[in-house]
């Protein structure tokens, strides 16, 4: 059950959420508070349009999800 419902889509909530703030997500984060089922598949489609997107491993062999900037010549 999420903790808010997502008045925009899953795509632009991620961007405004994570994009130059210096914040990470996981995908079990993003199911519990946010209702994104999928995360990794949101940020593939990032990736192809033409976002930064960062994964990094933590402690406990989850990954983590950041976005920096959009790409260069995109």
């Amino acid at each position: 059950m999420s903790f808010t419902n997502l008045l925009v889509p899953q795509k632009s909530f991620l961007i405004q959420y994570l994009r130059g703030t210096g914040r990470e997500l996981t995908s079990r984060q993003a199911d519990s508070l946010y209702g994104i089922r999928n995360l990794r598949a949101r940020m593939t489609e990032l990736r192809q349009d033409g976002f930064n997107v960062r994964t990094q491993k933590n402690t406990v062999g989850t990954t983590n999800y950041a976005v920096s900037r959009r790409m260069i010549n995109q």
